[in-house]
């Protein structure tokens, strides 16, 4: 008994037919785009995570206005 009553031989078994119908030339490319897809999302993650560091240390540093200086 595996996940929620699946077994190792049913799982076995989708995947044979799941190649069958798709061949592994397909299932392989749809492996790298699905690969190439999470490394441009973490990525953009990572880029995004960066910036807002950045732009936190430059407000940070920025002094602020006292209330002579708004008036």
């Amino acid at each position: 008994m595996g996940l929620s009553g699946i077994s190792i031989w049913q799982l076995l078994i989708v995947f044979l037919i799941v190649t069958i119908v798709f061949g592994s030339k397909k299932l392989r490319h749809l492996g790298e785009d699905i690969g190439v897809a999470v490394k441009a999302f973490k990525r953009g993650l990572n880029e995004e995570t960066e910036q807002a560091s950045e732009a936190a240390t430059a407000n940070k540093n920025e002094p602020k206005p006292s209330s002579k200086d708004t008036q």
